[in-house]
């Protein structure tokens, strides 16, 4: 059911910006950009009911809550950075959104090297000598 008044949203705003559009479209991009951040909004509920059930099942198995946290930081940078880009891109400045992208995927990488250099090591203590 909230798939269908997201998509119905997303609808509605897509008629109201192409009408929009063409007599204020700065009107249309504040209509666009303020739906991208109240359907954001609408999911960050679900987001945070995931992340709850990832913590407890991080707790389980005991897995270090260093990499759960540091997997969970890189999934939020991923959803901002393609959030932030399509915002960006809808205005017209593919340029920025590109950077934009770029930025998201440099601090992933940083984010990611504790978990890298722990699977070399372990692959490392794997091999024989």
């Amino acid at each position: 059911m909230e798939m269908i008044q997201i998509v119905g949203i997303g609808f509605v705003v897509a008629v109201l910006t192409l009408v929009l559009k063409e007599h204020k479209p700065l009107f249309a991009f504040l209509l666009v950009t303020i739906t991208g951040i109240y359907i954001f909004l609408f999911l960050l509920g679900k987001i945070s009911a995931v992340i709850d059930i990832l913590e407890q099942l991080s707790a389980l198995t005991s897995i270090n809550v260093m990499f759960m946290k540091t997997i969970m930081k890189i999934i939020g940078i991923a959803y901002i950075a393609e959030f932030g880009a399509q915002i960006v891109r809808d205005s017209g400045l593919e340029s920025i959104a590109s950077k934009i992208e770029l930025a998201g995927k440099v601090l992933i990488m940083v984010m990611a090297i504790p978990i890298i250099t722990v699977i070399i090591e372990t692959v490392v203590k794997l091999l024989p000598a």
